[in-house]
């Protein structure tokens, strides 16, 4: 049943019943890239962003918003997480910031979203905190890397070609 088709009487969309599901390990793993100035990639690795510690500070609010996906994403459940890992590393070949997602958590259903909001957000957090050098900043490529657990089996991108 895709995601579309979850529709009651009144063609009203509601939550996936996840109940009658096994408790399985859950792991997703998302990237995401900003891409910036040389410029400004300096200015994130020598600590002079105006706003503070770009990459310290994305990485925490990466880790929050995977927390609130529930709360962001329309029909998600809210989930109690046992790891969330995000990581962010500067790439002057890029150039410009990589961030990596890592959610894993034993339950009913997929972490997915969690793991793609934490890069996300990770992404629009380096935007924002240099921004005011560099407006034309990209954040680019947002994918799902890998899934295990639940019915639907793994995922892996290099795999799914």
């Amino acid at each position: 049943m895709s995601r579309l088709s979850h529709l009651d009487a009144q063609g009203q969309a509601h939550m996936v019943d996840v109940g009658g599901k096994a408790e399985t390990a859950r792991l997703a793993i998302a990237e995401g890239s900003v891409v910036m100035a040389p410029e400004t990639v300096a200015i994130v690795r020598d600590g002079n962003a105006k706003k503070g510690d770009v990459l310290g500070t994305a990485r925490l609010a990466g880790i929050m918003a995977a927390k609130r996906t529930h709360e962001l994403i329309p029909l998600c459940h809210p989930l109690l997480l046992g790891k969330i890992a995000v990581d962010l590393a500067l790439d002057e070949a890029l150039p410009g910031v990589r961030v990596r997602a890592e959610v894993r958590m034993k339950g009913q259903t997929g972490v997915e979203m969690e793991a793609l909001t934490a890069v996300s957000v990770a992404c629009l957090t380096v935007y924002d905190m240099v921004k005011a050098v560099d407006r034309a900043m990209r954040i680019e490529n947002i994918r799902l890397l890998h899934k295990s657990g639940g019915q639907s089996g793994d995922y892996d991108a290099g795999a799914a070609g």
